[in-house]
């Protein structure tokens, strides 16, 4: 398949990936779990390239879970330094490839070394206009939406809103994908069928897609595919 079989006027504006499977994908090559991560961040590197390039506006990527912190310390420690690596391999990249580069997540108690590195990235890419890539890093739907009645909370004690003006819209707005449409696709490869708390209020009306296939091997004929199964889908959005 290639992207001349995609209907561009139908293609979706926003795409969501848990890239599930690195692990498993390392142990059944009988190699170190910390191999199996380094690529899925291969794979991830590569899909967002070529998501840029067919014209997709945004992706949001699942990267860690605040339940992730369950894992080994050697385990985590190494995600950590993994994405410290290449946020600074893309903070070194002259254009980014156009890509805007945001972190959806709780980044506040994160080591210094890599807060700076994804205020750098951040900081670099946000006058992009290409793909908005959203890593989710330290993320989790139920924290995210905790978050969000706090903030509105707040509002409401500072009498900067009144409760019975609070709409999903004031929500969304409150979100970490505020400004941003909610996910056309969710695509989940590794076999698994859950969303495991991942953007809960956002995909209300998303389109799934899981894949019998890990993240590292996750291919750009894949993302075409996905693609032309969610324009195959007859979307309702709750009507008949």
């Amino acid at each position: 398949m290639t992207i001349n079989d995609i209907d561009k006027e139908f293609m979706p504006k926003h795409i969501a990936i848990i890239m599930d499977g690195n692990r498993r994908w390392a142990k059944e090559k009988g190699i170190d779990t910390r191999l199996g991560h380094k690529a899925g961040a291969e794979t991830l590197e590569k899909i967002a390239a070529f998501a840029n390039e067919i014209g997709i506006k945004y992706m949001t990527v699942y990267a860690f879970s605040t339940e992730n912190w369950k894992r080994t310390k050697e385990e985590v420690g190494a995600l950590m330094i993994l994405l410290r690596t290449y946020l600074d391999k893309f903070l070194n990249k002259e254009s980014l490839r156009n890509i805007k580069i945001r972190v959806l997540g709780d980044i506040e108690n994160l080591d210094k070394s890599l807060r700076e590195s994804i205020e750098k990235i951040v900081e670099k890419s946000k006058n992009n206009t290409g793909l908005t890539l959203n890593i989710a890093f330290n993320y989790g739907g139920r924290a995210e939406i905790t978050r969000a009645i706090k903030n509105i909370s707040q509002k409401v004690k500072n009498n900067e809103l009144k409760v019975e003006n609070i709409n999903e819209e004031i929500v969304s707005n409150n979100l970490y994908t505020s400004g941003e449409p909610d996910p056309d696709l969710l695509i989940r490869p590794g076999g698994e069928l859950r969303i495991s708390n991942f953007l809960l209020w956002q995909l209300a009306y998303t389109e799934f897609l899981f894949i019998d296939k890990y993240w590292p091997d996750f291919s750009e004929e894949d993302l075409l595919e996905a693609i032309k199964t969610f324009e195959n889908r007859n979307r309702k959005f709750g009507g008949k």
